[in-house]
């Protein structure tokens, strides 16, 4: 092993990860510092998701090292990685992943109350980022009443009100118009540099990547120092400020 540098939150060293026998890294070290906003880029397929999964515990690590607050991620069981993520962990997916019998401040206020916080006070957390976020006046309806941008604005809602030490963002604004993509980016950076949040996000855009502290580029699984990405051209339905998978 090799003990991580005392400022970064989160640390990774030498990640080697394959799907179904196809290399996804190749070697990928990266650290990222308290309340820093960290932009992983390159293009879909280049194994950003699959980073960002590793150093969340979502996947266990099949090579190489993360260590989160000088805590080997790498060596904890499932059950470790699961109550490591539940309790100081945040992640975004680019299509919500919604509770479809709970209310939307209910879902909003889940992970809150999953740890076991009072329903009063994780309420009034998630109506908060509910109002923050322009769905506060959804807060009673159920998920299948909401059009996907607000669904999406639930989902950036229900890991902002957990106040997580590391967000993880993976396509945030995926199913955002570029307008209303670019006010939930701002709140969430916003919310993240006033809150101390450490982010982490995915991204094939130039213009989501300027919004983060420092960029990390991939390719074919490996870091890379200088990387052009081409446009990206806006579609219907989605924003061109959206995240890369």
């Amino acid at each position: 092993m090799v003990a991580p540098p005392d400022n970064d939150v989160l640390w990774a060293h030498a990640l080697r990860f394959q799907h179904n026998g196809s290399p996804a890294l190749c070697g990928v070290s990266v650290g990222v510092r308290q309340g820093e906003i960290l932009a992983v880029t390159g293009p879909r397929g280049s194994g950003k998701t699959t980073l960002l999964q590793c150093l969340a515990g979502l996947v266990p690590v099949q090579r190489g090292e993360v260590w989160f607050n000088s805590t080997p991620v790498h060596t904890m069981g499932s059950l470790r990685r699961e109550r490591l993520r539940r309790d100081r962990f945040g992640w975004i997916d680019p299509v919500p992943l919604l509770v479809p019998e709970l209310n939307v401040w209910e879902n909003a206020a889940l992970p809150l109350l999953l740890r076991g916080t009072g329903r009063r006070r994780a309420k009034t957390a998630a109506l908060e980022w509910l109002e923050r976020l322009d769905i506060g006046g959804c807060a009673h309806k159920r998920p299948d009443e909401l059009v996907s941008a607000e669904r999406q604005r639930l989902t950036v809602a229900r890991a902002l009100a957990a106040c997580p030490t590391v967000l993880f963002a993976d396509e945030p604004t995926a199913t955002l118009h570029r307008s209303d993509g670019a006010q939930v980016l701002r709140t969430l950076t916003a919310a993240a540099r006033s809150h101390g949040i450490t982010v982490v996000l995915a991204t094939l855009h130039p213009d989501v990547a300027a919004l983060a502290d420092r960029t990390v580029s991939l390719l074919d699984g490996r870091r890379v120092t200088t990387l052009q990405l081409p446009p990206v051209p806006e579609t219907e339905g989605r924003a061109a400020c959206s995240l890369s998978a």
